[in-house]
């Protein structure tokens, strides 16, 4: 990367001075890349050992491409490396604590209540709270840290202990289900509660991934703002339907498919998210310097429908948990609005947010036809046709079309700068839609959880 002048106080400079390696994240593997390679392949063997029967052939693939996959993206971004050994270390002593020093094969679930590190740290329900505190407390960090460089730093650690908090804990509620009963153990991405983290965390880790890649901290403000919203929303509904409950998977849950389909479906639904705050970022770096809130008007209007979409997926009736928090959200972006000018200044070039955008969306769009067509199969799979028209499929659809339009229009017609930040943002609420809306306010086969 090569050096980019910027604004005097913007929080920029080249990756390579960060990194410490100029040639890049990515390298030639070395002996710690051979190394992790075979660490993950000796915990797959030994799950291969010790579980043959929990897996069938289609899962015990998944499980040693799991591995190879594991380090393929520990190589690309070596500061994964560091969070996946930390959180797998984390959850094998949680395992350990639940077995009570015995075998790790078994486990007895009371003791959550019982081991101190279990009680207040490491349990799955533990872990996942601790992650949206330090979510939420990273949200405020970034916005101190667009004038202060300590806060800044600060916003990104704690980013870092949300994102190992929210590995951990999901591991662990990986193995607290399968204590519950060998029919109740599954991949923790089967319910409304569990999904909701995984956004938070794939949203909040390819934030951490361009804020090292492009050396900026002054966009972690924004970005957290729809993490946060994902937490506030996950605490919501944890303490008022009591969704932490690990539950039995439906019938048509029960497939292998699963395992491939969500994750690449939430690497999509995180980096559009990432992407639509991005494109907030610029139209505010873009309109920092004028007067008029004209232009911007539509950005606040966008946010206000955002902040109520909870409640018009609700129950159709005014809510004074979700009245507090559209009034919230609506301070929050009216706040950024009419703070731009300072905002913006801290902010990195148009083009480089431009740059962000695009490649969040194609690296969205590339995972979410994989999950596209993954769900086909499955379907096909679980109901014996591969589209049915059911309302989450259209959505997905629609979404699908969304941003392949985005990316045509820039690839065949260079669509640049405000046009492609309003439809970023627009894609956001096509997207939570889809995500959200579809599970909550319209009946089909993917209606699985319910407000």
């Amino acid at each position: 990367m090569t050096d980019i002048t910027t604004d005097k106080g913007m929080m920029w400079q080249p990756a390579e001075s960060l990194s410490g390696d100029k040639r890049g994240h990515r390298g030639r593997p070395d002996l710690s890349d051979w190394g992790f390679l075979l660490v993950l392949l000796a915990a797959a063997a030994y799950g291969l050992m010790q579980y043959p029967a929990q897996m069938d052939g289609y899962e015990k693939a998944i499980l040693v491409g799991a591995a190879f996959g594991l380090a393929w993206m520990g190589w690309l971004w070596r500061p994964l490396r560091t969070l996946f050994v930390l959180s797998g270390l984390s959850a094998l002593l949680a395992i350990w604590l639940y077995a009570d020093g015995g075998s790790l094969l078994q486990g007895d679930l009371a003791r959550a209540d019982q081991v101190f590190l279990l009680k207040y740290l490491l349990s799955s329900q533990s872990a996942i709270l601790w992650m949206c505190a330090l979510f939420t407390l990273a949200t405020v960090c970034y916005w101190v840290g667009l004038f202060s460089r300590t806060a800044a730093w600060m916003g990104t650690g704690l980013t870092w202990a949300g994102v190992y908090a929210g590995c951990t804990g999901m591991l662990v509620r990986w193995r607290e289900g399968h204590l519950l009963g060998p029919d109740i153990g599954h991949i923790p991405v089967s319910n409304l509660y569990e999904v909701f983290v995984l956004f938070a965390l794939i949203t909040a880790l390819f934030y951490l991934y361009y804020e090292r890649r492009y050396a900026t901290r002054a966009l972690g403000g924004f970005v957290l703002l729809v993490v946060t919203s994902a937490v506030i929303f996950l605490l919501w509904y944890t303490f008022t339907r009591d969704a932490f409950q690990i539950q039995p998977l439906v019938p048509a849950l029960k497939s292998w498919w699963m395992k491939l389909h969500v994750p690449a479906n939430f690497i999509g639904y995180g980096t559009f998210a990432l992407a639509a705050m991005v494109g907030f970022a610029y139209l505010v770096k873009e309109n920092g310097e004028t007067r008029s809130l004209g232009k911007l008007l539509p950005v606040f209007v966008l946010g206000a429908i955002l902040c109520a979409e909870p409640m018009v997926f609700g129950s159709r009736e005014l809510s004074s948990t979700w009245m507090l928090y559209f009034g919230i959200g609506a301070i929050i972006v009216g706040g950024i609005l009419a703070l731009r000018r300072p905002i913006a200044r801290q902010l990195p070039s148009l083009e480089v947010l431009d740059d962000i955008m695009y490649r969040a969306i194609a690296v969205g769009f590339a995972f979410f036809t994989v999950a596209t067509v993954l769900g086909a199969l499955w379907a096909a799979d679980a109901w014996g046709a591969y589209w049915q028209w059911d309302p989450k499929e259209t959505w997905a659809l629609i979404v699908w079309l969304n941003y392949a339009a985005w990316l045509h229009l820039r690839l065949i017609k260079g669509l640049r700068g405000t046009a492609a930040a309003y439809w970023a943002l627009i894609g956001l609420v096509i997207t939570s839609f889809a995500f959200l809306g579809v599970n909550m306010f319209l009946s089909g086969l993917h209606s699985y959880g319910e407000l």
